[in-house]
């Protein structure tokens, strides 16, 4: 896939402005987004922007119509000519309606595809496959406490119980300052239904009626850093003066809201953030959006925008007494990179995610010259009833994702399992045992 899409790609309706520039419609929009708030609010435009800039239009500027959550992004071609794309943000379920119903290209998703949508959506080919899920970013949430409260960390079933308002006070969690104060965005955040998803509705529970609600994250953040006895959730960007927690889910180790855990997917509040494309689209647009997204410059645009995006770093690990002695041993001696591979659900083939980042570990890899017994793989899996066979299932994986650094020249140090040993994720749920199946890269 490439952003030239050349006039080979004219369709009837469309024009070519030049040899190395997308086409241009006629008449219409040259691309229809419909879907995921969190995306559609500010880092799909961001992104469309980008691309328009590369394609080098002039002028370009963001239009709003009457209708909320709704924007126009709008370039000019050296002739005069507009170039208009439509970005609708009304809740992930609504990019895939629309593409059913054609009333869009490219559908901006906050969540994987449901079996349901995948099975509507069968007459425009596979949007499991690898060229039509695109996970373009990972976004994470942040708990934060006045800086005077002295409590450091909660698990996701307490985070529930509190946001329901099961636990009323403070002294219940072993912290001090009486009843507590809930603060939260409103519903029409992206922020609001990331929480929902991942801690409310996967414990069967809603937000309490008591709890104030904020259009605003400046404003929330201050409000909680103003008040001893209250807690909300937060974009990154937005914790300021407020004190972050750390979070555990299950038997995780708790983890604070850091760049590179949510990178890794281990803190448990991440989540990825998605593109689809239907595989059979003829809208070269789309297609354009969709690999810009991926590119050094499309998620240098996911970071300004406020999420993490999956540039690969390398990043030090202090080893502590919970982890088991191999992996305190390398923690010592080697860096982590900021990417796990994981798997499709049950499977031994790298998921969609796994199979973009391959690219970005393997350049990576060769611009730092550590191709030749530099790279070490770390397998970890779910737990099972015989803890052989998790070992097992663990060194498989990672042995998948040597397979793939072989054949593009990767000479490895060594390929480690360590079971169910140091999971990110409670293993009660599906959800959390495919994050705590993973493969780790670390580098010398």
């Amino acid at each position: 896939m490439t952003l030239r899409v050349l006039c080979v790609f004219l369709l009837s309706g469309w024009l070519s402005v030049s040899a190395a520039a997308l086409p241009i419609p006629e008449n219409g929009p040259a691309l229809r987004i419909q879907g995921s708030n969190t995306i559609g609010a500010e880092l799909g435009p961001a992104l469309v922007e980008g691309l328009l800039q590369e394609q080098g239009l002039l002028k370009i500027h963001r239009e709003t119509p009457d209708t909320a959550n709704e924007q126009r992004i709008v370039g000019q071609t050296a002739q005069g000519q507009r170039v208009i794309i439509e970005v609708a943000a009304h809740g992930s379920s609504t990019g895939f309606a629309a593409l059913k119903n054609a009333s869009a290209d490219l559908a901006a998703s906050s969540r994987e595809i449901k079996d349901s949508e995948l099975l509507a959506l069968q007459a425009l080919g596979d949007l499991k496959s690898p060229a039509a899920e695109q996970v373009i970013a990972i976004d994470g949430l942040a708990i934060i406490l006045n800086p005077a409260n002295p409590l450091e960390q909660l698990n996701t079933e307490q985070l529930a119980r509190i946001f329901a308002g099961e636990v009323k006070t403070w002294e219940e969690l072993g912290s001090r300052g009486g009843a507590i104060h809930l603060y939260a965005r409103d519903d029409q955040s992206g922020t609001y239904d990331t929480f929902k998803e991942l801690v409310l509705s996967r414990r069967g529970k809603s937000l309490s009626s008591a709890a104030k609600r904020f259009e605003s994250s400046e404003q929330l953040s201050d409000a909680v850093s103003a008040d001893p006895q209250g807690i909300g959730f937060i974009g990154l960007p937005y914790v300021r003066q407020a004190k972050a927690v750390a979070i555990a889910d299950g038997a995780s180790q708790a983890m604070l809201p850091l760049n590179s855990l949510i990178a890794t997917e281990d803190y448990p509040l991440s989540r990825r953030l998605f593109f689809y494309l239907p595989p059979d689209s003829r809208n070269p647009w789309a297609q354009a959006l969709a690999a810009f997204a991926q590119s050094p410059q499309g998620q240098a645009i996911v970071a300004a925008s406020g999420f993490v995006s999956q540039t690969v770093q390398a990043m030090s690990v202090t080893p502590n007494a919970l982890m088991p002695e191999g992996y305190q041993s390398l923690s010592r001696h080697a860096q982590r990179l900021t990417v796990n591979f994981r798997f499709a659900e049950g499977s031994a083939s790298l998921d969609n995610k796994a199979r973009q980042d391959l690219a970005r570990v393997l350049d990576y890899i060769k611009r730092n010259g550590k191709t030749e017994r530099a790279v070490t793989l770390v397998g970890f899996g779910d737990l099972k009833d015989d803890p052989a066979r998790a070992d097992l299932l663990s060194k498989l994986r990672a042995m998948a994702v040597r397979r793939e650094l072989v054949k593009n020249g990767v000479v490895m140090r060594e390929v480690r399992g360590f079971g169910a040993l140091m999971p990110v994720a409670t293993n009660s749920a599906d959800e959390g045992r495919i994050k705590n199946r993973r493969v780790e890269v670390w580098v010398y």
